[in-house]
């Protein structure tokens, strides 16, 4: 019986020695899975210990850089707007250019040659009576000369159109202050032209030299003008005076002079309603605003803004606007999507205003002045 017993318990002890032994050999050839180590914010190394805090700074992700709030970009100065505006004006324009020297270059111009190249400028809305005079001074020169070489037909067509558009012109835009009283610049013209858009470009041309500019929302008769302008005034950094729609506009535009005049602005620009040149009254109305602000300062620009593709039309325009307020000076718009530039021999000849302004997109920067020497240029291409 005692050997049985011994027996029994040898067994057991083999037993329980044999899975140990199996549980240790398994423990070898696949040892039981490990926790992730830990991210090195959390002060634990992988091995599960505690890390120093400089060696946590080593190793900590790069902080994350908050945009900066986007600034306004100023124009640069005119002459750099000139050179991309003149680049932009020669895509659509040079069509007029290449074809009266195409014409002129013919080896036997006769009177249906000289019919076609004056046809060609009245199409381009240069006008009946400044075409005729084109192409007299041209035939004579062009006989005097006997030969057309292209570079001469070229120069030729260049100073006659630089003569019919004029470079004696007094073209510079009066925004100066002077003494204690601001610049007042008064912009008018029918609905669609691009008037507000024009005060909002020429606000910005200004604050981009460097001057201080308060703009007069005075367009009380548009839905949304003033929003327009006040879009405009954040833009730039302007500050805009502006009331309810329907209010008397001459009141705002005293206003505006008014605070300009307290703030010590440089200039005043006023935007006016875009009243329909058939309608007596708002021309009347237009009349009053200028009056009331000259109450208290003078007005230095009354710029019309005329859309270039109207063509004739837009001399019935200007013609109106002339007899109501004493016109200084002309904004041309809408210059690059059109081959009518003629429009402005034909307006300044008619009205003896010249143009100042030129207008070539609807970028914020499509504003410069009027040089002829380069409008020719580009409308005659390379």
């Amino acid at each position: 019986m005692e050997y049985l017993i011994l027996a029994i318990a040898i067994v057991v002890v083999a037993v329980v020695a044999g899975g140990l032994f199996l549980l240790r050999g398994r423990g070898r050839t696949a040892p039981p899975p490990q926790a992730p180590p830990a991210p090195p914010e959390s002060g634990v190394s992988p091995g599960g210990t505690a890390v120093l805090e400089e060696d946590t700074a080593t190793v900590e992700a790069p902080p994350v850089e908050v945009p900066a709030p986007p600034e306004i970009e100023l124009p640069p100065p005119s002459a750099g707007r000139l050179v991309r505006l003149r680049a932009r004006l020669s895509r659509s324009q040079n069509a007029l250019g290449r074809s009266l020297l195409v014409l002129l270059s013919r080896d036997a111009l006769d009177d249906e040659a000289w019919e076609e190249i004056e046809d060609t400028l009245v199409t381009a809305d240069v006008g009946v009576a400044p075409s005729r005079q084109i192409v007299e001074d041209l035939r004579t020169k062009v006989k005097v000369l006997g030969s057309r070489d292209p570079a001469e037909v070229r120069a030729l067509l260049k100073d006659e159109l630089l003569g019919q558009i004029g470079k004696d012109w007094e073209r510079s835009l009066r925004t100066e202050p002077h003494g204690a009283q601001p610049a007042v610049v008064l912009v008018v013209g029918v609905n669609g032209t691009g008037k507000t858009t024009t005060c909002g470009k020429l606000a910005r041309v200004i604050v981009g030299d460097g001057r201080t500019v308060l703009l007069g929302a005075a367009d009380t008769f548009r839905a949304a003008a003033a929003d327009q302008l006040q879009t405009w005034g954040s833009r730039v950094g302007a500050e805009v005076v502006r009331r309810d729609e329907g209010t008397d506009p001459a009141s705002v535009a005293f206003e505006a002079v008014k605070q300009g005049i307290a703030a010590g602005v440089d200039t005043v620009i006023v935007d006016t309603a875009g009243r329909l040149h058939t309608k007596t009254g708002l021309m009347d109305e237009l009349g009053k605003v200028k009056r009331v602000i000259e109450k208290q300062a003078q007005v230095d620009e009354v710029i019309l803004v005329l859309d270039a593709t109207t063509g004739q039309n837009g001399l019935q325009q200007a013609r109106v606007f002339a007899e109501v307020v004493d016109v200084t000076g002309i904004a041309l718009t809408k210059l690059d999507g059109t081959a009518k530039g003629g429009i402005v021999i034909a307006v300044q000849r008619e009205l003896g205003v010249p143009v100042k302004l030129v207008g070539l997109g609807e970028g914020p920067d499509d504003l410069a002045p009027f040089e002829p020497e380069a409008f020719v240029e580009a409308i005659l291409g390379d």
